[in-house]
């Protein structure tokens, strides 16, 4: 097919320059016989040839400009392999480019991730400027203890948003690159909800130092097995798409069993007023929405090809990852003042606690 192709373009052009030729000789001999002895005869070739160069430069342009468009966005039918991870995405498609420089360029242009790019890149910016203006506030009002445990939650969304920014933006760069963050998108997540569980935790059983001690390990261990199966090389593939929410919407629901454990602990009046545990069932109830949108490739799978650009399930489950990662900072913020001042300075205590037993097994 392709030597028949070029055979016939190559037919086409040889007839082109034979009809362009007939008619420069046909000018040239009606300019001869016209002309006043004005104009030479190689004048006139060559004003004959600057008239015939212009429908030829205008279609080589268009040429270009026409091959620029087709490689820039692609239908998803001429992506290689790698790059299909939504059969519901039908146009807009980046193809691969093999250069940083140039992914990196894509995110100022239209295509179907644009807006997962931008969504997770101005949250990044959003919680930066959050956690810069939070930490530099002054000890007499924020407590350097407050600080440090904020961090972690700054850090771990801070994180997950840059992760899923550059992976969004580099994946069409190169298979192996590809592979490579899509898995620091996925430790991304894991990092997202240990950092979002501390503050919880250190709030919520703010006087009970075993307790949070247990579940710090265990969320930590579980962080630590989620992020190790991110690593496997299968579990990035599109035919993992459900296990990969399923996980992960594990995780985070798990993240939840300390708030019920708060609720039967203090009773659902204090978790209410004091613990802020409404702003946790908001956070809750975002994330296993955007999840489940992302799993089931809603709306895109109900008419393939209308949200190649805007309003895809991913884009979805990005609006609702910040969301949640704003309520969580806004629920932490209300707890940390509520549980202080119920519960009062209890450090004192627990040092004196640990003093008092440690002299004890001494007499023992």
């Amino acid at each position: 097919m392709m030597k028949s192709h070029l055979s016939s373009d190559t037919l086409s052009s040889i007839d082109r320059n034979s009809d362009e030729q007939e008619i420069r000789q046909r000018l040239l001999t009606d300019s001869q016989n016209e002309s006043s002895g004005d104009f030479s005869s190689k004048s006139s070739e060559d004003l004959i040839d600057s008239v015939l160069d212009v429908p030829t430069k205008c279609v080589e342009q268009a040429k270009e400009v026409g091959k620029f468009v087709v490689d820039y966005v692609v239908d998803h039918t001429h992506l290689p392999h790698w790059l299909i991870d939504n059969e519901f995405l039908l146009s807009g498609h980046r193809p691969p480019m093999p250069s940083v420089k140039q992914c990196f360029a894509s995110i100022f242009r239209l295509h179907t991730e644009t807006v997962n790019i931008w969504t997770h890149l101005l949250g990044t910016l959003v919680f930066i400027v959050i956690a810069i203006y939070f930490l530099s506030r002054p000890s007499a009002e924020v407590h350097i203890e407050k600080k440090m445990i904020f961090s972690a939650f700054f850090l771990g969304a801070i994180i997950c948003l840059l992760c899923s920014t550059l992976y969004h933006t580099l994946y069409c760069h190169s298979p192996k690159i590809s592979k490579f963050f899509c898995k620091l998108d996925y430790c991304g997540i894991a990092v997202l909800i240990i950092g979002s569980v501390i503050p919880l935790l250190y709030y919520q059983f703010y006087c009970e130092f075993g307790t949070k001690i247990a579940y710090l390990s265990l969320i930590g261990l579980l962080g630590i097995a989620c992020i190790v199966i991110s690593m496997w090389d299968r579990f990035a593939s599109s035919d993992y798409r459900v296990y990969r929410a399923l996980l992960f919407i594990t995780f985070g629901v798990f993240g939840f069993v300390p708030t019920c454990h708060y609720i039967l602990r203090f009773g659902f009046k204090h978790a209410f007023t004091t613990g802020a545990t409404q702003y946790l069932l908001v956070v809750a109830a975002l994330y296993v929405i955007g999840a489940a949108l992302y799993a089931a490739r809603i709306p895109e799978r109900l008419a393939p090809g209308l949200f190649d650009i805007w309003f895809q399930s991913h884009q979805l489950f990005h609006v609702f990852v910040v969301a949640a990662a704003c309520v969580h900072y806004y629920g932490i913020c209300i707890l940390s003042q509520n549980q202080a001042s119920y519960f009062g300075d209890c450090r004192t205590d627990i040092l004196s606690s640990s003093t008092t037993n440690s002299f004890t097994s001494v007499l023992k």
